[in-house]
């Protein structure tokens, strides 16, 4: 629900807990350690997070397996790019936002919003993009500064701890399924569906009228898929051929949308080619990862 609090009597400190990563590396750990309060420039809001979630991806900004700089030759100490909380301070010029309201932190802070990319909607692939938690303070630090338009407001009925994974692992999966122009009724398969990223695709399709089909392995994963709104479960390591028993399970339907919660490939260019959420129009092999 929206805050009753009055946040223009609320005092801001000029430092908060902040997750602090130390000795970056496969040797890594966090501490928890006070840090300045960010203020906010005049387009900007300062937002008091109550959660962050936690991923994956995090462990690999710390321990510095990605290919990308550690996020300390940015001068950034913690990690993290899925908060939700409140604006407790704006700036001059913001419009859209007042004290109070409800905000979210996503995985990018910024974007140039003037190249090819960013004015075809393909922003996450701006050159220019600012990505929280490694070029700029992370959602494991209680006060952030974002930019106003790229703050999420976040409606009444949805919980902080709920909102914050939505601005990664979901908004991933409701971007996907928005671009594939799928309609109501359409099956939909998720290889990996049981874990953090395809779950939330499988109730986000149910929730969108397409019918999820998961394809895991596990007695624990098949019990949360159905749950979640998967209309069946194939456990790979259960059955001979799981290509043919989703095929048999989705009427027929040779080759259905597939949407992955795999890593994505590294694009040739700026632009990626491949997303991993296909409809394929025929049988292939894919090579996950190699050294060359």
């Amino acid at each position: 629900m929206g805050s009753i609090m009055d946040y223009s009597q609320v005092e801001i400190p000029t430092h908060c807990k902040a997750g602090v990563v130390v000795n970056e590396g496969p040797d890594f750990h966090v501490e928890v350690q006070m840090v300045p309060v960010p203020q906010p420039g005049p387009d900007d809001v300062l937002i008091k997070l109550n959660y962050t979630g936690l991923c994956s991806s995090d462990i690999h900004m710390m321990q510095g397996d990605l290919g990308l700089p550690f996020m300390s030759a940015f001068g950034v100490r913690s990690p993290g790019h899925e908060g939700a909380g409140v604006v407790v301070k704006i700036g001059a010029n913001v419009k859209t936002f007042k004290l109070g309201d409800r905000a979210g932190i996503k995985p990018m802070m910024d974007t140039c919003g003037s190249c090819a990319l960013c004015w075809d909607d393909k922003e996450t692939y701006c050159k220019g993009a600012i990505l929280t938690g490694l070029q700029t303070a992370g959602t494991y630090q209680q006060y952030l500064v974002s930019p106003a338009r790229y703050a999420s407001p976040i409606p009444d009925g949805v919980p902080d701890e709920i909102a914050g994974p939505i601005m990664c692992s979901a908004s991933t999966m409701y971007r996907s399924l928005i671009e594939s122009n799928l309609r109501s009724g359409a099956w939909v398969v998720f290889p990996g569906g049981g874990g953090g990223v395809g779950i939330q695709g499988v109730q986000l399709a149910k929730g969108m009228g397409m019918r999820p089909i998961v394809v895991d392995t596990g007695a624990s994963k098949q019990k949360l898929a159905l749950e979640m709104g998967a209309e069946a479960f194939v456990d790979f390591k259960e059955v001979a051929d799981p290509a043919k028993a989703v095929i048999e399970i989705a009427d027929g339907v040779e080759f259905p949308p597939i949407f992955s919660s795999y890593p994505s490939f590294k694009p040739k260019d700026e632009r990626p080619k491949e997303k991993f959420i296909a409809t394929p129009t025929k049988v292939f092999d894919i090579i996950m990862s190699r050294d060359d």
